[in-house]
C-alpha cells in the first residue's frame, strides 16, 4: 500500500470576493438611512407595509453586518493553521445565517400584517407613497451594486459540465435580502395607491402578507443550499462519477472509496483509494484527474493486489 503525502499549498479563497465585500459595504449605508426613513414616515402615516419595509430594511441591515463580519473574518484567517482546509466556507455560513435572518424577517412581517387585518388604522396615502418609492429607488441601486458581480465567478472551465461555479454564498444571500426589500417596497406602492384610489385599506397588511410569503420561500431556498454545503452534502453524483471514471481509464485500477467535498464555494478537497493489480505509484493515479477542475486538494491511496 501507498499513500501520496499531501503537499503544502495556499488556502486563501478570499481574492475573488474583495469586490463584493466593498459592494456590500455600499449598500448597508444606503440600507441603514432608508431604514431610518421608513420607520419614521411608516409610523407617522400609520402605513404598515410602510413600516414593515422599514423593519425589513433594519433587519437586512443587521444581515449585511453578518456578510461583512463573514468576509473579514475568513480573509483575516485564511492562512490560519487552526482551519485545516481554509475558511472558505465562513462565507456559506455567513449566508445560512443571513437566511435564517430573511425567515425570521418573514415570520415577523405575517404577524404583524395578519394583525393589523384585524386592527386597522388610518393611513396617509400621499406621504406613505412618497416615501415607498424613495425606499424603492434605493433598493434597486442596491440590486444593481450586488447583482452587478452575479455573486459567484466563474473558472471557465465548464467544458466539462459540472456547474461548479464558485458561487459567493455571502453575497447571494445579501442580493436576495435586497431583492426582498425591492419587494415590500413594490407591495407597499400597490397597495398604498390602490387604498387612495378605490378605498381598500385592506390591501396594505394584505401586500404584507404577500410579501412575507415570497420572502420566506427565498429564505428556505437558500437555507438549503447552505446548509448542503456545511454538511459536506453538496457535492454532486455527476463529480463523484467523473471522478470515478477518470481514474479507472486506467484499466488496472479500481476506485474501491472517494470521499469529496467542498473546502470553498468550487473548490473541492479529494480522498481516494485505489486498488491496483499492477504497481502504480499515488502520483500517477492522481495524474488521471489533471483533466477534473475544481479539485484543489487530493490524497490518494493505492493497494497493490494480486492481478
Amino acid at each position: 500500500m501507498t499513500m501520496e503525502r499531501c503537499e503544502l499549498h495556499s488556502h486563501d479563497f478570499h481574492h475573488a470576493y474583495r469586490q463584493g465585500e466593498r459592494r456590500v459595504c455600499m449598500v448597508l449605508a444606503l440600507t441603514l438611512v432608508t431604514m431610518v426613513v421608513e420607520i419614521a414616515a411608516g409610523l407617522l402615516f400609520n402605513s404598515m407595509a410602510l413600516t414593515a419595509d422599514g423593519w425589513h430594511m433594519g433587519t437586512h441591515a443587521a444581515a449585511f453586518g453578518i456578510t461583512i463580519f463573514a468576509y473579514r473574518y475568513a480573509r483575516k484567517h485564511a492562512r490560519n493553521p487552526r482551519f485545516s482546509f481554509g475558511t472558505g466556507k465562513v462565507g456559506t455560513l455567513g449566508g445560512f445565517a443571513s437566511a435564517v435572518a430573511l425567515g425570521v424577517v418573514a415570520f415577523f412581517m405575517a404577524a404583524e400584517s395578519l394583525h393589523r387585518l384585524f386592527v386597522p388604522m388610518p393611513i396617509r396615502f400621499n406621504e406613505a407613497i412618497g416615501v415607498a418609492v424613495i425606499g424603492l429607488l434605493v433598493n434597486l441601486v442596491s440590486a444593481f451594486l450586488l447583482g452587478g458581480g452575479r455573486h459567484h465567478g466563474h473558472d471557465h472551465g465548464h467544458g466539462h459540465g459540472h456547474g461548479h461555479h464558485r458561487e459567493d454564498h455571502n453575497l447571494k444571500a445579501a442580493y436576495f435580502h435586497v431583492l426582498a426589500d425591492a419587494l415590500t417596497s413594490i407591495t407597499a406602492i400597490v397597495a398604498l395607491t390602490l387604498g387612495r384610489l378605490y378605498g381598500w385599506s385592506v390591501l396594505d397588511p394584505l401586500m404584507g402578507v404577500v410579501g412575507s410569503l415570497v420572502i420566506a420561500k427565498w429564505a428556505i431556498g437558500l437555507l438549503k443550499e447552505t446548509s448542503a454545503i456545511l454538511l459536506d452534502g453538496s457535492v454532486t453524483d455527476r463529480l463523484r462519477e467523473e471522478i470515478r471514471s477518470a481514474v479507472e481509464s486506467d484499466p488496472a485500477i479500481t476506485v474501491t472509496d472517494q470521499h469529496v467535498w467542498a473546502v470553498a464555494p468550487g473548490h473541492f478537497a479529494l480522498i481516494l483509494s485505489v486498488d491496483s493489480t499492477v504497481e502504480r505509484a499515488p502520483e500517477e493515479a492522481k495524474a488521471l484527474l489533471s483533466g477534473i477542475p475544481h479539485l484543489i486538494h487530493i490524497s490518494v491511496e493505492v493497494n497493490r493486489i494480486p492481478g
